[in-house]
C-alpha cells in the first residue's frame, strides 16, 4: 500500500514544482485517506483512550525522555503539582518499592523533602503551604489488614483518599519461597479486596502497580526465590481479576500502571541491589501519575494523555457556520452553474437557417472564487482543527540529538545548491534571491523546531539570527518599496496587514488562541506599520524629486534618529512598555495567558533588526544613486581590491559570531548580546552572497519556491506539523517515524502552498482599489473586531 502510495506522488511532486498545482489534489486526498486510516487502525489495537496509553505502554527516547504510546506527557513543577493536589489526600499502600515511589512524588510537591530511612513502617507527609497529605502505608502484602482499610474507606467509616496508588506482590513470594501455594493465596487475596477497590475507584482513583522486574543474579540467598517469571505470573492474576467482578459505573474502573514495568525494564540495570530503582526512573513513574491524575484539572499546554477534548467556545461555533454555509453555498453555486450550462442549447438563426450556441450567462468571477476559496479555507480548518485539538491523531515528544537536526540540514542545503538557474535581475538583494533567503531560513527554522534543537545553545543562537534577518529583510523591504514607489496610499497598507493577518485570525477563531500565541505575525506586523508611520509622518515622505532630495534625506535621518529613541526607551523602560501595550484594547493584541510579558520578550530580543534593515536600505540606495556599485550581470560589486577585502571581513566576522554563538554558555547572557551582535553576521552574509557578481546572478529556484509561502510555513507548523501547540510532533503513521515524517510534511507543504493561493484570490476581492468602498471594509473589520474581543472578553470571564 504504501508503494502504491508514493507511486502516485512522483507525477504530483514534478507538477508541484514546477505550476501545475491542481494535479495534488487527488494524491493529497489520498495521502490523508492513508494517514486517517493508519492512525484509526492503530487507535482501535490500542484504544482510543489517552490515559490507557499513558499508564500501559511507552519507550525511552533517548537519556530519561520517556514517550508514552500516542500521547505527551507534562513534566511537573513544584507549584503545579501543589495546584493539582491542594486539600487532597492521598495514600500509597505497599511495600519498600512503594515506598520509593512515594519519596519521589513528594519531592515533587516538596523539593526539601528528606527520606526519613524508616523501614517497615507508616509515614505521613503533609506539606502545609498547599494542604496537601499524604501517607505511605506499610502493607507488603495483600491480606486481611490492608483489606481493612479498603473496607473502612468503602463503607465511610474513615476519611477517604482521592487517590490511592496500591502494589504488591514480591514479599508473597519471597514468604512462600516461590512455591505455587503462594500464588493461588495471592490470587484468593485480590479477587476479596477487588470489589472493594471497584467501589473506591467510583468516587476515587485507584492505581495498580504491577511489580517491577529485577535483576536475580544480584540476590543474596534470602532474594534468591524473586524471579522475573514468578514475577510476570503475579502480575497477570492481579491484572486478569481487577475490574472483572462487575463494576456498577462504567467508568469506575482500577486503573493498572503497566507502564511502571516498562521503565523499570530499561533502567533496573542501574540498580544498586538488582530490586530497587534509582531516583530518575522513580521520577518518571510518579510524574506518569500525576500526568494521569492531574492533566484533566490544570490542562497543561504542553500535554495531550488524560486530557478531555476542549469544549467550543461561542466564537468557534460561529466560525464553523460561517466555513459551513460557505461550503454549501459554493456546492449550490457549483451545482446551478453548470445546470444552467447544460441547458444552453443551439438554436436556429432566423436568416441564415444555421445553427449557433447559445451563449451560458457567465458565473460572477469574484462571487465563484469567493465561495471557493471559502469552501477549501473551511475544509484546511476542519483538517487543522482535527490535528491539533480533537484528540483524534497521536502526539509525541520532541528528542534532540545532532544526527536529527544536522543530517537532515546537510541533505536540504544540497538539494537548494544543485536546484540553481539564472536571477531575472543582478542588483543587490534581488526579489529572486531575497525568496531565496526567506526560503532557506524557514526550512532551517522548520527543522529547529521538529528536532527540539532549541536545548543546543548553539544552533539556538544561530536561529535566532535567522529570525532577526527576517526582521531585517522586513525593514530592508518596506523601506526601499515606500522610498523607490511613493507609495503610501491606504490600498497598499491594507493590502499587507490582510496577507500578514489574514491566516492568523482565521486560526485564533478556529483553534482559539490568541493573537500573540503566532508570535511573530504580531512581530512583522507592529514593524511594518512602524514603517508606515516613519514615512507617512507629517510631512509625508512622497514626490521628493520635486521637492529636493537633500531635504527628504534629512527628514528620513531625523525621523530614523527619534525611531531609534523609542526603541531605546521602550527596551529599557519595562514600565513604559507595558503602559503602552497593556492597555485594553491593544492589550488583547499583545497579551498572552494575561500579561505581555512574553510579547515584551520577543519584541526586546530582536528590537533593532528592523532598524538596522532600515538603514542599509537607506544607504544603498543612496550609494546607488551615487553610482559606487557595479550590478551588471556577472560583474563584482566593487573593484577587485575592495571586492576582495570586504570579503575577507565579512567571512572572518560571520566565523567569529559562529566561534561566539558556540562558547556562549548561559542563554540569558546570550540574548542580551543578541541584539547588538546579530547584524554582523546578517551583513556578512549579505556581502558574501552579494558582493561576487556570479553569485548574485544566480539563485535557488528550490529554496525561491520555498520562500514565496514562507510565512504560511510558519504558522501552520503550528498545528499539522508539530502538535500541541508546537510541544511535540503530530503523528499520522503510527510506529513508523521516517514514514511518518515524510507525508506528514507532504500534506503539510501543500496546505501551506494551497492556503498562499487562497489569501492571494482573496485579497483581491476584500481590498478594494476604491477608497470609499474600501473605508466601509474597515468600518465593517473594526466592527468584526470589537465584537469579537468583547465576547471572547465575555467568555473568559465566565470560564474563571
Amino acid at each position: 500500500k504504501t508503494a502504491l502510495l508514493f507511486h502516485e506522488q512522483k507525477t504530483a511532486v514534478r507538477s508541484f514544482f514546477y505550476g501545475e498545482e491542481e494535479s495534488i489534489i487527488i494524491p493529497l486526498y489520498n495521502l490523508l485517506r492513508f494517514a486517517f486510516i493508519s492512525d484509526v487502525q492503530s487507535c482501535s489495537f490500542k484504544g482510543s483512550d489517552t490515559c490507557d496509553w499513558l499508564l500501559s505502554s511507552g519507550r525511552f527516547l533517548g537519556g530519561n525522555v520517556w514517550q508514552p504510546y500516542g500521547c505527551m506527557m507534562h513534566k511537573y513543577k513544584t507549584n503545579e503539582a501543589r495546584s493539582c493536589f491542594s486539600e487532597k489526600y492521598i495514600v500509597f499502600m505497599g511495600d519498600s518499592r512503594i515506598r520509593l515511589l512515594f519519596y519521589s512524588f513528594a519531592k515533587v510537591i516538596n523539593p526539601q523533602f528528606k527520606e526519613p530511612g524508616i523501614k517497615h513502617e507508616n509515614i505521613p507527609f503533609k506539606d502545609s503551604s498547599a494542604s496537601v497529605k499524604m501517607d505511605f502505608m506499610w502493607l507488603p502484602e495483600v491480606n486481611n489488614s490492608m483489606k481493612e482499610y479498603f473496607r473502612s474507606w468503602a463503607e465511610g467509616t474513615a476519611s477517604k483518599p482521592h487517590v490511592i496508588i496500591v502494589g504488591a506482590g514480591v514479599w508473597s513470594i519471597k514468604l512462600s519461597n516461590g512455591r505455587s501455594e503462594g500464588l493461588t493465596q495471592y490470587k484468593m487475596n485480590v479477587s476479596s479486596i477487588a470489589p472493594l477497590l471497584e467501589t473506591l475507584a467510583e468516587s476515587s482513583d485507584v492505581y495498580w502497580v504491577l511489580q517491577d522486574p529485577v535483576l536475580n543474579e544480584m540476590f543474596n540467598k534470602h532474594r534468591k526465590m524473586i524471579t522475573n517469571p514468578r514475577i510476570d505470573a503475579y502480575n497477570e492474576a492481579a491484572v486478569s481479576i481487577l475490574n472483572s467482578s462487575g463494576v456498577r459505573n462504567a467508568k469506575a474502573k482500577v486503573k493498572i500502571l503497566k507502564a511502571s514495568r516498562l521503565v523499570a525494564s530499561k533502567m533496573v540495570i542501574e540498580s544498586e541491589d538488582g530490586m530497587h530503582l534509582p531516583e530518575s526512573p522513580r521520577a518518571i513513574v510518579a510524574n506518569i501519575l500525576m500526568n494521569s491524575y492531574c492533566n484533566k484539572i490544570l490542562r497543561p499546554n504542553d500535554a495531550s494523555c488524560c486530557l478531555p477534548k476542549p469544549s467550543f467556545t461561542v466564537i468557534q461555533k460561529l466560525t464553523a457556520c460561517f466555513f459551513g454555509i460557505s461550503i454549501i453555498g459554493f456546492l449550490i453555486f457549483s451545482y446551478l452553474f453548470r445546470n444552467n450550462h447544460k441547458k444552453s442549447k443551439p438554436c436556429t438563426d432566423v436568416e441564415s437557417g444555421e445553427e449557433k450556441p447559445t451563449t451560458a450567462t457567465p458565473a460572477p468571477a469574484n462571487t465563484e472564487i469567493l465561495l471557493q476559496s471559502l469552501c477549501k479555507l473551511g475544509l484546511i480548518m476542519a483538517y487543522f482543527y482535527l490535528c491539533d485539538r480533537a484528540n483524534l491523531f497521536m502526539k509525541e515528544h520532541k528528542f534532540y540529538t545532532n544526527s536529527t537536526f544536522f543530517v537532515p540540514l546537510i541533505f536540504i542545503l544540497m538539494l537548494g545548491v544543485f536546484c540553481n538557474e539564472n536571477a531575472k535581475e543582478s542588483k543587490l538583494l534581488n526579489r529572486d534571491q531575497t525568496d531565496e533567503w526567506k526560503g532557506w531560513m524557514q526550512l532551517v527554522i522548520l527543522l529547529y523546531h521538529i528536532s527540539g534543537a532549541s536545548s543546543f545553545l548553539p544552533v539556538y543562537m544561530h536561529v535566532r539570527v535567522l529570525v532577526a534577518a527576517y526582521l531585517f529583510q522586513t525593514g530592508y523591504g518596506h523601506f526601499s518599496y515606500f522610498w523607490i514607489k511613493d507609495d503610501l496610499g491606504l490600498y497598499r497598507l491594507c493590502q499587507i496587514l490582510f496577507r500578514l493577518n489574514f491566516l492568523v485570525v482565521v486560526l485564533c477563531l478556529v483553534m482559539d488562541r490568541p493573537y500573540q500565541f503566532y508570535y511573530f505575525v504580531p512581530l512583522v506586523t507592529f514593524w511594518f506599520v512602524v514603517i508606515y508611520v516613519v514615512f507617512a509622518l507629517w510631512p509625508p515622505i512622497v514626490n521628493r524629486t520635486a521637492s529636493g532630495s537633500c531635504f527628504w534625506n534629512l527628514s528620513l535621518l531625523l525621523r530614523l534618529g527619534l525611531l531609534l529613541t523609542c526603541i531605546c526607551i521602550l527596551a529599557y523602560f519595562q514600565s513604559t512598555f507595558e503602559a503602552v501595550f497593556a492597555t485594553w484594547p491593544v492589550s488583547k493584541l499583545f497579551e498572552l495567558q494575561g500579561s505581555v510579558h512574553e510579547w515584551w520578550f520577543r519584541w526586546k530580543l530582536d528590537r533593532f533588526a528592523v532598524f538596522h534593515g532600515m538603514m542599509f536600505a537607506f544607504l544603498y540606495l543612496t550609494l546607488q544613486k551615487w553610482q559606487v556599485f557595479s550590478e551588471g550581470n556577472g560583474e563584482p560589486l566593487f573593484s577587485h581590491m575592495v571586492s576582495y577585502c570586504l570579503l575577507f571581513v565579512s567571512v572572518v566576522s560571520f566565523l567569529s559570531y559562529s566561534i561566539w554563538a558556540a562558547n556562549c554558555k548561559i542563554k540569558a547572557e546570550c540574548n542580551e548580546w543578541h541584539p547588538y551582535i546579530s547584524v554582523i553576521q546578517i551583513l556578512a552574509f549579505v556581502l558574501i552572497r552579494n558582493i561576487p557578481g556570479y553569485a548574485r546572478s544566480v539563485y535557488s529556484t528550490f529554496f525561491a519556491w520555498f520562500g514565496k509561502i514562507s510565512l504560511e510555513l510558519f504558522i501552520c507548523q503550528y498545528h499539522i506539523w508539530l502538535a500541541a501547540d508546537t510541544r511535540g510532533i503530530l503523528v499520522l503513521i503510527p510506529g513508523n517515524p521516517v514514514l511518518n515524517i515524510i507525508i506528514s510534511t507532504f500534506i503539510f507543504v501543500c496546505i501551506a502552498h494551497e492556503i498562499s493561493k487562497i489569501t492571494n484570490d482573496l485579497v483581491q476581492i476584500a481590498i478594494p482599489k476604491d477608497d470609499t468602498a474600501l473605508l466601509k471594509r474597515l468600518l465593517y473589520v473594526f466592527v468584526f473586531l470589537i465584537i469579537t474581543l468583547l465576547l471572547s472578553t465575555f467568555e473568559g470571564q465566565l470560564r474563571h
